[in-house]
């Protein structure tokens, strides 16, 4: 039901005067005309003109991204900081978001909670977007009558395990896209410039250097069988996303020999340690039991292979182990993080501990990625000198050839 109202839930704008003749306008979200007229004479407005929002971009084609959901947990938090009741809540930060979808979602939220539903519970309707860590972290907040000091607590932590994330992909992002610019702008010569040189050398009626022939023999490959290279490496793209979306062995398999590579497994296990240690503090600081707590660490992590040690050692965990023999016992941490949570349990400050190795670990991965951006920058460009530059070198190679001889 809750899933209904939401998606019939519509965008009104509406102008009108206020209880002191000022005029007022603003948005509202309702299943009907009627139920925006009434809700506004609540308020003590006599609307004037009220329409639907027909907005080419609020089609529900907008996506909701995980810092849509960061945004909206400090806003209800700094909202019923100040006192504003959850439902009143709601209705302002919808009326103020921009993202059509998110709009929707506050609005099922919203339907769900005036119904009777408690937050956690209207929460976990949406798991696409609420995890289990969200949604546990909320009911605690709710049990304990913290909710507003829990939806912070969140707030910060998908703030910074979202700031992480995207630094990993501006490091991964950048070179990427420049070698896939030199792989086409590469093709391209390939396909239709060294043609016209092709042409121009038949005239010669002389030997063409290796390297210049080699050049030309890769051309004329790739014209020739150019469509069935291009079909061919997208049904592998293709299969490969695909399995690795579905298949957790696949997963498993890649996200272990990421971890090995020289550079960037070195970022990622600093990230993963991070999102592990940012997750524990916050689940902890909550009030979670620890073993209750892990579950949920363990999918924050990022990566199969942590994600599998965080289960095992919940299963130690249960069975009476201590949380840093677990966690030696993976051969995933360095010994200085071991370490730290060790001291944490002994000092009953395990929610600081493991909030001090976080900020560590995501200070190490801010520098480690200016770091690879300073590397990668040379590296890139001697590549493309090298790919870029060969070409015209094979090119010229027969004309600096023939004016020696001349």
């Amino acid at each position: 039901m809750a899933d209904k109202a939401g998606i019939s839930n519509t965008l009104f704008l509406w102008k009108g005067t206020d209880r002191k003749g000022n005029k007022v306008k603003g948005k509202s979200m309702a299943s009907n005309e009627l139920i925006v007229r009434a809700e506004l004479r609540r308020q003590g407005i006599v609307p004037s003109r009220i329409k639907k929002q027909t907005s080419g971009f609020l089609k529900g084609n907008a996506k909701i991204k995980p810092a849509d959901i960061a945004i909206f947990s400090r806003q209800l938090a700094t909202m019923l900081g100040a006192g504003i009741p959850l439902v009143q809540a709601f209705e302002i930060i919808a009326t103020g978001h921009e993202n059509f979808a998110m709009q929707k979602l506050i609005a099922s939220i919203k339907s769900d909670v005036e119904g009777g539903s408690a937050l956690a519970e209207a929460l976990a309707k949406h798991q696409l977007y609420f995890d289990d860590l969200f949604v546990n972290l909320v009911e605690a907040g709710e049990q304990a009558g913290a909710l507003e000091t829990l939806l912070e607590k969140i707030a910060t932590y998908k703030e910074k395990t979202e700031a992480i994330k995207n630094k990993i992909k501006k490091a991964l992002t950048y070179p990427a896209a420049i070698i896939v610019v030199a792989f086409v702008v590469t093709i391209i010569l390939l396909i239709f410039v060294i043609p016209a040189f092709e042409d121009l050398f038949q005239g010669f009626g002389a030997d063409l250097p290796a390297f210049t022939r080699m050049v030309i023999d890769l051309s004329q490959f790739l014209r020739n069988q150019g469509w069935y290279i291009a079909i061919t490496g997208t049904a592998a793209i293709y299969t490969f996303f695909y399995f690795k979306k579905r298949s957790r062995r696949m997963r498993h398999f890649i996200d272990r020999a990421t971890l090995k590579m020289p550079i960037i497994g070195s970022i990622l296990q600093k990230a993963a340690i991070a999102r592990y240690a940012r997750t524990l503090s916050t689940m902890f600081s909550a009030g979670v039991p620890l073993i209750e707590a892990l579950e949920s660490v363990a999918g924050a992590t990022g990566n199969i292979v942590y994600e599998n040690g965080v289960l095992r050692m919940k299963d130690e965990v249960a069975t009476g182990q201590r949380l840093q023999q677990s966690m030696e016992n993976t051969g995933l941490f360095p010994n200085m993080v071991v370490q730290m949570i060790a001291v944490g349990e002994e000092s009953g400050s395990l929610d600081e501990m493991s909030a001090k190795v976080a900020d560590f670990y995501e200070e190490d991965v801010d520098n480690a990625v200016d770091s690879l951006s300073s590397l990668l920058e040379p590296m890139i460009m001697a590549i493309l000198g090298i790919l870029v530059g060969g070409l015209v070198i094979a090119m010229y190679l027969p004309i600096f050839k023939m004016g020696a001889v001349i």
